[in-house]
């Protein structure tokens, strides 16, 4: 098992923002840029998926994530922001080993330039398949908040809670009143969005509204098909242009007509071909492209 102590983190998602990423400050489009999209650092999976253990040993997955912080520290131009689209650990809140695996994802990410902020997104394994207020509140005293609105260089993120929403194995309903919070929170976002000047709308999750298609049948790795086709009619209806997300621990992704629905592989415990990664996202005037990358891949210079 591994220890680090207890590193300094600070939480900068608060009250539905986050720091230094507000519309007062970076409302205003300023030229192209890139940022770090991840997911999945998950540390103890690939002890756990191996069957080595019970996911008491996450050395991998820090070596890993150490490569994916040293990419983005050398990476030119300096990228915006490194995110991390869900399943920060893979012990469940309360599980054996979930404070030591948050406590050294932790310090593996004091590591990360200070000028390179670090967004959390929660996962399943983050607040629990069926989350609970306890596993909601705890998330947040370790992280900030589940969800919340960031502007950088004129563009408009929204970091959602995908396990609000119901799936095979997901049932929301015992935290009705948080989903009703975020539900609300998430329509009144998109609403002012419609008439906002932001250069681009994009969205930040866990679990994939689906992976192929948008009419797939429900499984492990999507959500429910008719509240999947509801949120997704609501986000084209108000300008998204990209949703990324994680889970899959595989590439994928499909287009919404003009939407596109990017799903992006692990940091750590591969379930398909595609090796150990991250995606490089390019933010210029007219689009959002982005390449995935494996670790030993990693562009230092990223051009336009």
């Amino acid at each position: 098992m591994a220890s680090s102590g207890d590193p300094e983190f600070v939480k900068k998602a608060k009250n539905h923002q986050f720091e230094g990423f507000t519309k007062e400050l970076e409302g205003e489009w300023q030229g192209p840029f890139v940022f770090i999209q991840a997911a999945d650092t998950q540390y103890g999976m690939i002890n756990d998926w191996e069957g080595r253990g019970d996911g008491n040993e996450w050395e991998e997955e820090m070596s890993l994530t150490k490569k994916a912080i040293q990419a983005a520290n050398t990476m030119e131009p300096r990228p915006k922001f490194f995110i991390v689209c869900g399943d920060l650990v893979h012990a469940w809140p309360g599980g054996k080993y979930r404070e030591e695996q948050e406590r050294d994802l932790k310090a593996t990410f004091t590591d990360l330039r200070s000028d390179i902020p670090l967004v959390c997104v929660c996962g399943n394994h983050d607040v629990g398949n069926s989350p609970t207020q306890e596993s909601i509140l705890k998330y947040r005293d370790s992280w900030g908040d589940d969800y919340f609105s960031f502007w950088v260089g004129g563009v408009k993120f929204l970091v959602i809670n995908s396990s609000y929403f119901p799936s095979n194995y997901s049932d929301p309903s015992v935290v009705g009143e948080l989903k009703k919070e975020h539900d609300d929170w998430l329509d009144t976002e998109l609403e002012e969005a419609k008439s906002s000047d932001c250069q681009h709308l994009v969205i930040f999750q866990h679990i994939p509204w689906f992976l192929k298609s948008v009419d797939e049948d429900n499984e492990y790795f999507n959500i429910d098909r008719d509240v999947r086709k509801t949120m997704l009619a609501k986000f084209k209806e108000a300008g998204v242009r990209t949703i990324f997300c994680g889970h899959y621990h595989r590439n994928a992704g499909a287009f919404y007509d003009n939407m596109e629905h990017v799903i992006t592989s692990a940091v750590g415990c591969q379930l398909g071909k595609d090796k150990s990664g991250l995606r490089v996202v390019k933010v210029t005037e007219d689009a959002v492209a982005h390449q995935y990358y494996d670790m030993d891949s990693i562009p230092q210079k990223v051009d336009f």
